[in-house]
């Protein structure tokens, strides 16, 4: 299913550490243009995938060529909840929000920021309380809680149906936790847009900051759909692969495989950031965000949305189709999608788009829906940073007009200025500040 919301962001890789300058930063709330200005950056990120537990777990292993789906589906199925909440802690959350404490977890502790509970959480951490948002993106949010509160309703009467159901189904109950737990007042919300949330939630979160609303912010995705009624849907709409691969822009391609996981990222404004000493990962340069207008699970064929959120991104950026070196697909193996947003493509980036390296990770971990935004932000940065353009998995047959370099076989060095990635629900584009350059454009 494709959501008709399309988003893009520009994300900017950084290969020093940031000067360590003074104490943690405090700031009054700046506001207008000399916000606007500044640049946002990337201090920390996480992430649970069908990959494993751990961001850099997942581009290691899917730039070696492995694969998370198992059996027509992409579990998390390294993923204990016990590892990282108590007994009742993981009793108090659906299984969507589980994976957003995970992947939060992991973002904060490379960010420095305190552990959750610890005695930052309570405001000695490196910003005001009130001045840190929390923008957690989910297509369905609590889908376990509310089937199996059905069955309760179902076998053993109203009586008996959990008090908390409905605070752990809401869709802003992902957000709302990774802010009680770690003491987060300022802003918190949810964003739903189907595939387009995790996207959405980081442009938001970067608006937020620019705008003087926060210093900083947490913000992704996060989904846990594998449920029998998520199937059935998505199978009455034709939209799951009967063969149970996922293999993007291949000619034999027939559906997405659904999966599940999260991806937090720590967003920060840049001059705090490197006032407290963060060290920082990259630079969100630019965000945009269109609507196809055109159909309810269908894109628009010829990719006008998606392309003109890609075009969007890069301009918000400042930069040219020639400044971009990598894109990360949305790639969900539908035949649909992989046309448009290879027409897309072509739309936004001109002679550009043949020459640059594309990969889906939907290849390696399925549809993660909601989280898909998030996940890729991530996979994109770290593609970036660690110069090197994992792999399309399956892909093999070529189909006419589907021509662009979609990174068959194995992963590729990434090289010269630019990397950029793109993908129908969202996107994101890196550069590498201070070290030569280069941009990655991801689309959703």
């Amino acid at each position: 299913m494709e959501s008709v919301t399309r988003s893009a962001d520009a994300i900017e890789p950084v290969v020093r550490s940031a000067s360590a300058v003074g104490p943690a930063a405090r700031s009054a709330p700046v506001v207008g243009p000399a916000a606007r200005r500044q640049p946002v950056v990337i201090t920390g990120v996480g992430a649970v995938t069908p990959l494993g537990v751990g961001a850099r777990t997942m581009h290691r292993r899917w730039s070696q060529g492995e694969c998370g789906i198992l059996d027509g589906e992409a579990p998390c199925a390294d993923f204990d909840p016990l590892q990282f909440l108590s007994v009742k802690e993981a009793r108090r959350a659906d299984r969507f929000t589980q994976l957003a404490i995970a992947a939060c977890e992991e973002a904060l502790a490379e960010a420095g920021w305190p552990a959750a509970g610890g005695p930052g959480a309570a405001g000695d951490g490196p910003y005001e309380p009130c001045r840190v948002g929390c923008v957690l993106g989910t297509g369905i949010g609590g889908i376990s809680t509310l089937v199996a509160g059905q069955e309760i309703l179902r076998d053993r009467g109203p009586e008996r149906v959990p008090p908390l159901s409905i605070p752990l189904m809401m869709v802003n109950a992902g957000a709302a936790a990774l802010s009680m737990r770690n003491g987060f007042r300022g802003p918190s919300f949810a964003v739903s847009t189907a595939c387009a949330s995790g996207a959405h939630a980081i442009g938001l979160a970067v608006r937020m900051i620019q705008s003087g609303e926060a210093d900083a912010a947490i913000a992704g995705g996060s989904e846990a759909g594998l449920m029998p009624l998520a199937r059935a849907a998505f199978s009455a709409l034709d939209a799951l692969s009967v063969s149970g691969i996922s293999r993007p822009f291949d000619a034999r391609r027939d559906g997405f495989v659904m999966g599940e996981g999260a991806a937090v990222l720590v967003l920060e404004r840049a001059d705090l950031a490197r006032q407290r000493g963060a060290d920082v990962l990259g630079v969100v340069r630019g965000y945009a965000s269109t609507s196809d207008a055109h159909h309810l699970t269908a894109p628009d064929e010829g990719g006008r949305g998606q392309a003109d959120a890609m075009a969007g991104a890069m301009a918000d950026a400042g930069v040219e189709p020639g400044e971009i070196a990598y894109i990360n697909a949305h790639g969900t193996s539908t035949p649909l999608n992989d046309r448009a947003e290879t027409l897309a493509i072509k739309r936004a980036l001109g002679e550009r788009a043949a020459s640059i390296p594309i990969s889906s990770t939907k290849s390696a971990i399925g549809h993660l829906l909601g989280a898909a935004g998030a996940v890729e932000a991530v996979a994109t940065l770290l593609a970036l940073s660690e110069r090197l353009a994992p792999p399309t998995l399956g892909f093999r047959e070529r189909e006419e007009g589907l021509d662009l370099d979609y990174v068959p076989g194995e992963a590729r060095p990434l090289g010269g200025r630019g990397i950029e990635s793109a993908d129908g629900a969202g996107g994101l584009r890196g550069g590498d500040e201070g070290a030569g350059g280069a941009g990655g454009l991801r689309g959703g």
